[in-house]
């Protein structure tokens, strides 16, 4: 059994001071949630203040993005050793806003995942295709590179707590979501590439998460689809009550 994971991504949004609030107000409300790892992910600013308020709870905390090199003359940027130095349990690598709006690529991609798990940092790792990929039928060649590069030259028994993250960028801030059909192949497709690199016994234990509009509304079809072990949340993880109803999704 694939223990799932339901991650919020809070983007650029959230001062420390209402980070604070959310986690008073969320915690509470998942207090005696055990099934699922559930993690949040604040802005840089706010993880100082997000990594004590969870203490002790059943609630860990990542970092949206991280720099590749231990250190170096690279402005704006952290660490993988400053995030586990904060008490980082977790890093989003290729988010589709990172790899459009920031130039990341696959290669850029790997280079982080090398370094996370070099630190022992969960690495959440995003693919996904755009609306004139999908409607061209190259959602497949798409996420097999995009696994296929990210994932080179790593080892079964280094890429152990790798997770990865479908998000169709179509439906990201569209308001428009796969279906838990499409959703489903596509995970398929990703657990598939992982197989041929890694081996089926490493991809059956992969957890492989949805992200792209996820709603109170529509988690429980999609959650509850064998292949998708989670969710990566994006707006409606903004509010402490919208996301602990994603968190609590009914099984059928």
């Amino acid at each position: 059994m694939r223990k799932a994971l339901i991650a919020a991504n809070w983007k650029m949004y959230k001062t420390p001071a209402e980070a604070l609030a959310f986690v008073e107000a969320f915690l509470p409300l998942v207090a005696s949630h055990t099934r699922d790892e559930i993690v949040l992910f604040p802005a840089h600013v706010s993880l100082p203040t997000v990594i004590p308020a969870v203490k002790n709870s059943n609630v860990l905390v990542g970092a949206q993005n991280m720099h590749w090199q231990a250190e170096g003359a690279y402005t704006g940027e952290v660490s993988a050793g400053m995030l586990t130095s904060l008490g980082c349990t977790h890093v989003l690598i290729g988010h589709s806003e990172r790899r459009q709006y920031f130039c990341e690529t696959d290669e850029i991609v790997n280079q982080k995942l090398k370094t996370a798990l070099a630190n022992d940092l969960v690495p959440v790792v995003c693919v996904g295709e755009h609306l004139d990929e999908r409607e061209a039928n190259r959602t497949e060649e798409v996420l097999r590179r995009q696994v296929g590069r990210g994932l080179i030259n790593i080892a079964p028994e280094e890429a152990g707590t790798v997770a990865i993250a479908y998000e169709p960028v179509w439906a990201i801030g569209t308001g428009r979501t796969a279906t838990p059909e499409l959703a489903a192949e596509a995970h398929l497709i990703i657990r598939s590439q992982v197989a041929q690199m890694l081996g089926r016994e490493f991809a059956e234990k992969l957890r492989i998460l949805y992200g792209g509009s996820v709603k109170p509304e529509n988690a429980p079809a999609l959650l509850n689809q064998p292949e998708i072990d989670g969710a990566l949340v994006g707006g409606a993880s903004l509010d402490p009550a919208s996301f602990a109803k994603i968190v609590q999704y009914t099984t059928f």
